[in-house]
């Protein structure tokens, strides 16, 4: 098969994914649709770009991979794509298969908390605090970017995911009286959002605030300028963060990037910024050119998904961290890997291939598709801890461009951030209730009995306060 065979097989997949999510109700299509299209930018716009323009590879560009470019991009891309294909339509068939099933069993119109008093006020509570953690985390230097391998000060970054998760929560929950108000929030949170990916340097920020508005719209109501809002925030957030990463480059890195770009066609030129974040197709060559095999077994994989829920300080040991590990064993199998620290994205896929062949890769798939149901479930919970598991789910790359091993990775974070939440809450909810109770007992006290005098009877009214 060749590679534009290959490509056009992946295209279909994910277009049998985009047309079934649109017929699932609730909010499992937003994620379904916005993986169909988070996948085709790694698996059809960046291989379409390798097939048109045969690019050399250069220091600094890393849309040529030169292990393809060594093998001949036709011949290299149809060879590293054959699970991507298997998987991508194993993926679809479970979409298809809930789709019948969803349209017998509507799910629930509204999440529970959404009538809460004390949510929203919660989640202020807590993005307040995230943002404490993310000035401390910038004023003290300690931020870390896409692709470290850890993070400079752990608590302080630990703090700062408060803050994405209550973004992204107040997108999706806050219901002022005006609608102007309620957009004036979203838009400074997007904004607040598309600074951090900007300083974080990850497009992940940004994606997962375009996510919690598809998601808000999705429980309020589709209309067709809804969705196309969607769409140009995604796109305009992705290329604004191209653009504010340009402004903190100096002018020699510019003049550098812009001579690697000028080997590409102008209509191209562009969208270079977004496919250099959209890089699965390597973890695709990466997993061809390890194969099935000599990196974990089943067991091992299994023991360290385990693993990853415990945190380090109970489990006493380093936890295995699966983006590293594949830079350098799996990676570093085709690929000199001994100067270089990096964390990173594997891809379910291509994870199932390198564990298990193409039965992990039906795994895998099966997984990711198991975790987006959990997902879509756990903001509809009536538990404030799952719904904040959800959230943080909503603001993650796991279900994109993580595995299993990954994606455990993420929910024992964000299991430990559910447990400082939850904390937050009772402080917030005990907060409220004192607020609530305390003018109406000094209501009480103050209000002096009515009497009703009689002739022979006196008659006194309590309060009802009281």
């Amino acid at each position: 098969m060749t590679a534009t065979t290959e490509v056009l097989l992946i295209a279909l997949a994910l277009a049998t994914i985009a047309v079934a999510a649109t017929t699932i109700p609730g909010v499992a299509r937003v994620f379904l649709i916005a993986q169909a299209a988070f996948w085709s930018l790694s698996y059809v716009a960046r291989p379409v770009v390798l097939l048109w323009v045969q690019p050399e590879p250069h220091f600094g560009d890393n849309v040529p991979d030169p292990r393809l470019a060594q093998l001949g991009y036709d011949s290299g891309i149809a060879l590293v794509l054959q699970h991507v294909v298997f998987g991508l339509w194993v993926y679809a068939g479970f979409v298809v298969a809930y789709a019948f099933w969803a349209r017998r069993h509507p799910p629930v119109k509204l999440p529970a908390l959404t009538n809460d008093p004390d949510f929203v006020p919660t989640l202020a509570a807590m993005y307040g605090v995230g943002m404490l953690g993310r000035a401390a985390s910038y004023g003290s230097g300690s931020i870390g970017s896409a692709g470290d391998v850890e993070s400079a000060n752990p608590i302080l970054s630990f703090v700062a995911i408060l803050a994405t998760i209550a973004a992204l929560g107040l997108i999706i929950f806050v219901r002022p009286e005006r609608p102007q108000m309620a957009w004036l929030i979203i838009g400074g949170l997007l904004l607040g959002e598309l600074a951090w990916t900007a300083i974080v340097e990850s497009k992940t920020p940004i994606i997962g605030a375009a996510m919690a508005i598809a998601v808000r719209f999705a429980i309020l109501g589709w209309t067709k300028r809804k969705a196309v809002s969607v769409a140009a925030i995604a796109v305009l957030g992705i290329g604004g963060f191209g653009w504010l990463q340009s402004l903190k480059q100096t002018q020699y890195a510019k003049a550098e990037s812009s001579l690697v770009d000028s080997g590409y066609p102008p209509v191209v030129q562009p969208f270079l910024s977004i496919l250099r974040r959209f890089d699965l197709l390597e973890a695709a060559t990466d997993a061809y050119f390890h194969q099935p095999g000599f990196w974990l077994t089943p067991a091992q994989a299994l023991q360290h998904a385990m693993y990853s829920l415990i945190p380090s300080q109970l489990l006493g040991t380093t936890k295995f961290q699966s983006g590293t590990e594949w830079a350098m064993e799996v990676r570093g199998a085709s690929v000199d890997m001994t100067k270089v620290s990096v964390s990173l994205a594997e891809g379910n896929l291509n994870e199932g291939f390198v564990l298990g062949g193409y039965t992990g890769v039906v795994i895998c798939a099966a997984f990711t598709f198991l975790l987006l149901l959990a997902w879509a479930k756990a903001l509809y919970s009536r538990f404030f801890p799952i719904v904040i598991l959800g959230l943080a789910m909503t603001g993650a790359s796991a279900l994109f461009e993580r595995g299993i091993l990954g994606s455990m990775e993420n929910l024992g974070k964000f299991l430990q951030a559910a447990v400082l939440a939850w904390l937050i809450s009772l402080v917030v909810r005990e907060y409220r209730r004192r607020t609530r109770t305390e003018p109406l007992s000094t209501a009480g006290q103050s209000l002096p009995s009515v009497q009703s005098v009689g002739a022979s009877t006196i008659e006194k009214r309590e309060s009802p306060w009281d």
